[in-house]
């Protein structure tokens, strides 16, 4: 069974994300990228199904600029086995939806034929959490999100999923092929080797574009304006317990 993971290029989470000037976009010059950490637990989910025998391949794939190739090379030294880079150049006034990115993975899979789609539940720079969702109804496959624990049943072509929801903890079982989303809890994503970021740069990337997928990735949305979340007002501190009541009654009106 072949898996086919979808990967992103984010601002790395570590790095404060600051608006342009002309606020029409986050700023992202100079600014360190890297997988978003939903995607790197995909990966890694897919390289340990492998390694258990449930899976003979694991095909990476990403939509992005030239620069995106870094993030295939990192999942490459995971451990993936090759990739496919959609090439598009963002516009930041009409952001590539995530309803373009599941046709683009649909068309992939359409091609690949994989026995199971793995993606972040969401990437850090949107939170759409969409497109697994979207990837799903598109290609007519079952899908678990927000997965936490997956069991992959080669002999039956079936998965079992645990998934994370308000209540506790859901087990469903799908139907290969199938399309499943990672949540925090699935697992802890490996570091990648010097020997194997070494063999990455061997393996193989392939190129294409929405194009030559006859995926139409025109946005209908337009990005008017980006701001910065307003700034806290610095604390007060208070001398009695009693004051803080007051000011809880009288100011906040929470009591």
């Amino acid at each position: 069974m072949k898996i086919l993971v979808a990967v992103k290029r984010v601002v790395d989470y570590a790095v404060k994300v600051r608006v342009r000037p002309d606020r029409t976009a986050v700023d992202t010059a100079s600014v360190k990228m890297s997988m978003n950490p939903f995607c790197e637990i995909a990966v890694e989910e897919a390289l340990r199904l492998r390694e258990a025998g449930a899976a003979s391949e694991v095909v990476a794939a990403t939509v992005g600029p030239a620069q995106a190739a870094d993030t295939l090379r990192t999942a490459l030294a995971m451990g993936a086995d090759r990739a496919f880079h959609v090439l598009h150049d963002p516009d930041p006034a009409r952001p590539l939806l995530p309803l373009a990115v599941a046709k683009i993975l649909r068309a992939l899979a359409l091609q690949e034929n994989p026995g199971l789609v793995i993606l972040g539940k969401q990437a850090i720079d949107d939170d759409c959490n969409q497109t697994g969702q979207m990837l799903a109804a598109l290609l007519n496959w079952p899908q678990g999100t927000f997965a936490s624990k997956v069991v992959i049943d080669k002999d039956k072509r079936k998965a079992t999923v645990e998934r994370e929801v308000d209540g506790g903890t859901e087990t469903i079982c799908l139907d290969l092929p199938a399309v499943i989303t990672t949540d925090l809890r699935l697992n802890q994503p490996r570091y990648a080797t010097l020997p194997n970021i070494m063999k990455a740069k061997s393996k193989v990337i392939k190129k294409v574009t929405p194009a030559d997928l006859n995926v139409d990735i025109r946005s209908d949305m337009e990005v008017v304006q980006v701001n910065e979340p307003p700034k806290r007002k610095a604390g007060v501190i208070l001398s009695s317990v009693d004051e803080l009541l007051d000011r809880l009654k009288n100011e906040a009106r929470v009591l």
